[in-house]
């Protein structure tokens, strides 16, 4: 059997540049969509299910984009075609340079938020130079060297640099290396968001969240009654609200009335329709304070999702080197998710491996809403509803 060279990747970026608005759209219209399209993959996995769901869309596509900078011939149409990319439409010049716009803006639009990537290189492996120079310049991507062949250290000094990038919240990214491993790419988010109006922690009070029909669990429910905008859908069954932070950010929160209805069909246009409907209401606001943690190994829900030649003897990364066949060895992904009464912390990190072979206020009584059975979550941008996080909570106290 051909021993195969690994190589491991992990993709950070930010950048901004001049090019098509159409083009802008386009990729933008597709990131979403990949968004919950991969939800869905990740909710029917037996390893989820019953368990809390939350991971960055932001995150992986960076990832996987960059990634395809790389690939050539099937390998580049599968990469596309995952991410919904239409390549009769898109370049993946035009996909740079989108993602580049993307990462500039959420690195200048807050403080409280950071996006980027990172590649590490083993000191005996030469990438093509462009390969490099479009990472660098379209992804704003970190170069580093490495000794791969010193696996304990080289993890250690991959997981070091994405702790601090995501400010201690990722700690360990990469469990292990390929022993084979060359590269290794990296994207990371991070984004820390304060209320536009903070709860009172002394309305925070302990309650009964159901997990499910038989299954309660204690948890610390924060409450505030303000005017929030919100939007009732009959047709799904969901109540929605929007907790704008004090930034470009919101976090939207979904009650269903059964959370297969909502999850089995909820799109980019469903979210257009809600924040396009919200009318401001004044409501009495039950919401749990929690932190939850998730970590995914991509490589099954990816292949599932079209992108299977990346994984084997059939990759073909010739962009990044001509002189060594290349094969993604493994996509790994974790996130964390923190909320309490004065705003939430979310952060994520994706690595890539690679292997050779207007006001209406109600009348009293006020309407109460409370978040005490599952529902999901999105922390989106107010101005391109880019999905920087999306999850769903089963259980806050796990």
């Amino acid at each position: 059997m051909m021993m195969h060279t690994a190589v491991g990747l992990w993709v950070l970026s930010a950048v901004i540049c001049v090019c098509s608005a159409n083009s802008v759209s386009l990729v933008n219209k597709a990131n979403k969509a990949f968004s919950f399209r991969l939800y869905r993959k990740l909710a029917a996995h037996a390893d989820s299910r019953g368990k809390n769901i939350f991971f960055s869309p932001a995150s992986v596509s960076a990832a996987l984009a960059a990634l395809s900078v790389g690939a050539q011939g099937a390998t580049h149409r599968q990469l596309f075609s995952g991410l919904g990319f239409n390549r009769f439409l898109l370049t993946q010049t035009d996909v740079d340079r989108a993602f580049q716009m993307f990462l500039q803006r959420a690195n200048n639009t807050s403080q409280d938020a950071s996006k980027g990537t990172a590649v590490f290189v083993d000191n005996s492996f030469k990438p093509k130079p462009e390969f490099l120079q479009t990472l660098k310049q379209s992804y704003f991507a970190d170069g580093l060297n490495v000794n791969f062949t010193k696996t304990t250290e080289s993890a250690d000094t991959i997981n070091k640099y994405v702790e601090e990038k995501t400010n201690g919240k990722i700690e360990k990214l990469v469990e292990s290396l390929d022993p084979n491993t060359v590269m290794y790419l990296i994207s990371y988010i991070y984004y820390k968001g304060k209320w536009a109006t903070q709860f009172d922690p002394k309305l925070t009070e302990q309650d009964d969240f159901n997990v499910d029909e038989n299954t309660k669990v204690p948890a610390v429910m924060m409450n505030m009654e303000d005017s929030f905008n919100a939007y009732q859908d009959h047709e799904l069954n969901v109540t929605v609200l929007k907790l704008p932070f004090n930034s470009a950010y919101s976090m939207l929160l979904m009650l269903p009335d059964i959370m297969a209805t909502l999850e089995n069909v909820i799109c980019p246009n469903h979210v257009n329709k809600w924040l396009k409907a919200m009318r401001l209401r004044r409501y009495d606001v039950y919401i749990p304070k929690f932190s939850i943690k998730t970590s995914y190994n991509l490589n099954n829900v990816l292949s599932e999702m079209g992108m299977t030649n990346m994984f084997g003897g059939r990759a073909n990364f010739r962009g990044i080197s001509e002189g060594q066949g290349l094969a993604v060895s493994e996509v790994v992904h974790k996130a964390m998710l923190d909320v309490d009464e004065a705003g939430a912390k979310a952060s994520a990190a994706t690595g890539i491996g690679v292997i050779v072979e207007s006001a209406v206020l109600n009348p009293d009584p006020v309407p109460v809403l409370k978040f005490n059975r599952p529902f999901m979550v999105i922390i989106t941008e107010r101005n391109t509803k880019e999905i920087l996080f999306l999850g769903k909570i089963i259980n806050p106290t796990i």
